[in-house]
């Protein structure tokens, strides 16, 4: 008999009040935002007990299909990050922009509309009132924006949490991709951002497990990530939605059908059932 824990979701106010009602495609415009998958709110403790806030952007592939934030290959790299600080479990992220950017200019857009901050600046509220908060970590320039404006209102000042923002986990990927730099001087650029990070939050965080400080090096390796703890997750995915392995990707003949089509894989190391026999060549 298998036994997990799992996220028990959204039980207690102000967080069910806050996913009973969202905005829409009346905040999210269908041209800049995948609405057609839905809002996806968060990632980990929604009990009090978080003292790390990370800030994202916006959710992806694999995002659309566990309905939790950061659980593909940022998620992952993340989760290495908050490793190497002793945070295992006391942290809760959200994003920035509730529903997957479509198209490269949606979030740089839209990332201030009035509807969009004020929903988010309920969430910052709930989760700062509701814990006692040490870090804010923010990764990328639209989760920079969203806590620096954040910050400007009165729950915002009044949180005593230490603010630190990074390089996007996924920014060698996307900076390489325009053609700027490669993809390994981006890499470096990325851990130099992540250890700046490292050397200001160690000393005023407490950890769930006192880790030493150890950088990283100048590029990632896959020792460098974690799988996403199953507590993190609804009740009854299975355990390979956690893994390193890329199993969703976004598939079809055009722009339509690969917005509106998700393929899903299990990764054949877990692939348990037992193999079909070839057959024989005549």
């Amino acid at each position: 008999m298998a036994t997990l824990s799992f996220d028990p979701g959204y039980v207690r106010d102000p967080y069910r009040s806050l996913v009973d009602r969202f905005p829409g495609e009346d905040a999210y415009p269908p041209a800049d935002f995948r609405t057609e998958w839905g809002p996806i709110f968060h990632r980990g403790r929604l009990d009090g007990t978080a003292r790390v806030l990370v800030v994202g952007q916006d959710p992806a592939t694999h995002e659309a299909v566990c309905r939790r934030i950061l659980v593909g290959e940022a998620g992952q790299r993340v989760q290495g990050l908050l490793r190497r600080l002793g945070v295992t479990s006391s942290y809760v992220m959200v994003n920035a922009l509730l529903y997957s950017v479509y198209g490269q200019s949606g979030g740089n857009q839209n990332v201030s509309a009035p509807a969009i901050v004020a929903y988010r600046h309920r969430w910052c509220d709930a989760l700062a009132d509701d814990n006692d908060l040490q870090v804010i970590l923010s990764l990328g320039r639209l989760a920079e924006t969203a806590v620096r404006t954040w910050r400007e209102t009165p729950a915002g000042a009044a949180c005593r949490a230490l603010d630190a923002s990074v390089l996007h986990p996924t920014y060698p990927e996307s900076a390489s991709a325009s053609g700027t730099t490669t993809r390994a001087r981006a890499m470096a650029q990325l851990c130099a951002s992540w250890n700046a990070a490292l050397e200001l939050v160690h000393p005023v965080l407490t950890p769930d497990v006192p880790t030493d400080l150890v950088p990283f090096g100048s590029t990632l390796r896959p020792a460098d990530l974690a799988s996403i703890p199953d507590f993190d997750l609804p009740p009854g995915l299975p355990a390979w939605m956690r893994s390193l392995d890329a199993w969703a990707v976004r598939t079809g003949a055009d722009r339509d059908a690969k917005r509106a089509t998700i393929r899903i894989s299990v990764p054949k190391g877990a692939r348990s059932w037992p193999r079909s026999p070839r057959p024989e060549v005549p």
